[in-house]
């Protein structure tokens, strides 16, 4: 296990090189005093953009970024910067880093709005035992959209000040390639020995070992084509416009879940809990919204997942909003209670490293920090947390990797948005034709074996489809 964060800088001449440039790998301790690189970041306001994810310009996964919901967000490519972590502290280390690594930039942003200035994309393995551990990139280019307004962001070394002067134009892409036709695979458990391990799960709820467990699964897509993330994510926004279309080193998906953002000192976090299948018939599906919304199996998840947030956002929040009851969410394959959970972050509490170089400070924790304080909640883990993840580590029989970890952005203020890595799949590092899926059921006592195992193939389909030709 490393230990601190490794601290990458890319030749910005050179963006489609394949091999980062790491610093030397610091000495026990030692993490805190290496130096991180200077950069130079330039944002300048571009004529509009309606489609980010067209402007993506390869198919590479380890250098196409994307957080786009609604045609606005952000996309980025190449690499300017990466910092990797892992472990228990993998989280706060890397927002650590990027804070030192944010006194070091010079930072010329003509536009203010979020998402401008220097950004970094990010992703955190769901537990701090995966060699997935976490990752920040800062990309060399990124682009950005809101309220009709774009921008470009480039980045370069402090020391290349051609770079810093001359703003590239948007590259022409490469042809987006279709995956061919693919084939679905069982992944650590067939459906099965899946049914068997919730059935065990649903008997320790009941034995009164914890209160709801998470169970996820994963299917293995083997595609005839090397997979171009572009496809997917094309498919992704087009089929789930409500949903966070990400993509970050190799994970990509359409999260409906946020799990906090952060801007301008008020934070808010989207809470999902309660599932139910659509029909496509919108008269059923309407019945089948209010039985969601009266059902008391589903009704007792949400309301767990809720509390487990607020209990672990109120020591940094000065006030917290809690809606009443949940709402339905009516996405294109299921249907999801829902509970928008706000508040006033406390700027008195500080943060360890405080961004001072941009006069952000008085703000409080940074959203990477939120999203430490966080993670993992009942949403993806179960009640509670620590007792739940615990079984669900040996039922599971597998690493979730990034699944259900933060996934998103940070901006050199340390505002951000910070998602869940649901409905997600993860590009293969050894063979570029594969994909592991994810899906995962709240388990609680009333829970039914089979009726999970249909909700997680219904959680799955975001990524079946996407995989479409």
């Amino acid at each position: 296990m490393r230990t601190g964060p490794i601290v990458g800088l890319m030749p910005t001449t050179h963006p489609s090189a394949a091999t980062s440039v790491h610093e030397p790998r610091p000495e026990p301790g030692d993490a805190a005093r290496a130096p991180s690189p200077a950069l130079h970041v330039r944002t300048v306001e571009i004529d509009d953009v309606p489609d980010l994810l067209a402007l993506l310009p390869s198919s590479d996964p380890v250098r196409t970024f994307s957080w786009v919901r609604r045609d606005e967000g952000l996309v980025g490519w190449g690499e300017a910067l990466r910092i990797e972590t892992d472990g228990p502290g993998r989280i706060r280390a890397a927002d650590a880093e990027w804070s030192r690594v944010v006194a070091r930039m010079t930072v010329e942003n003509e536009v203010g709005l979020p998402g401008t200035g220097a950004v970094a994309f990010g992703s955190f393995a769901f537990s701090a035992d995966s060699d997935a551990g976490g990752v920040l990139v800062v990309p060399q280019t990124v682009v950005g959209r809101r309220d009709g307004r774009c921008w470009l962001t480039t980045v370069s070394a402090a020391h290349d000040s051609a770079a810093a002067v001359t703003a590239p134009a948007l590259p022409t892409p490469t042809a987006v390639t279709a995956p061919g036709a693919v084939t679905f695979a069982d992944g650590s458990l067939t459906t099965r020995e899946w049914r068997t391990a919730v059935a065990e799960v649903v008997a320790r709820i009941k034995a009164g070992e914890v209160a709801k467990v998470v169970m996820a699964r994963d299917v293995i897509a083997r595609a005839e084509a090397p997979v171009d993330l572009r496809h997917l994510l094309r498919h992704l926004a087009a089929d789930y416009p409500a949903c966070w279309t990400f993509a970050v080193d190799h994970l990509l998906g359409a999260t409906p879940e946020l799990l906090v953002r952060r801007e301008k000192g008020l934070a808010a976090c989207r809470v999902l809990a309660g599932t139910i299948q659509r029909t496509g018939d919108d008269a059923d599906d309407l019945r089948r919204a209010a039985e969601l919304a009266r059902s008391s199996k589903d009704l007792e998840e949400h309301e767990l997942a809720v509390a487990s947030l607020v209990r672990a956002l109120r020591p940094y929040c000065a006030s917290i909003n809690v809606p009443d009851a949940p709402f339905v969410l009516h996405l294109p394959n299921v249907m999801h209670l829902a509970s928008d959970v706000t508040g006033v972050v406390d700027g008195a509490l500080g943060h360890p490293s405080t961004y001072t170089s941009h006069g952000a400070d008085g703000l409080g924790p940074s959203s990477l920090a939120l999203a430490a304080a966080l993670h993992p909640t009942a949403a993806v883990g179960g009640t509670p947390t620590k007792d739940a993840t615990a079984i669900l580590a040996g039922a599971e029989k597998m690493d979730r990797g990034r699944y259900a970890g933060p996934v998103g952005w940070i901006g050199a203020d340390g505002d951000g948005e910070w998602g869940i890595a649901l409905r997600s799949g993860q590009i293969s590092t050894a063979d570029p034709r594969e994909m592991r899926l994810f899906a995962g059921c709240g388990v609680v006592a009333a829970s039914d074996p089979e009726a999970e195992l249909a909700e997680s193939e219904a959680k799955l389909s975001p990524m079946r489809e996407a995989l479409r030709p």
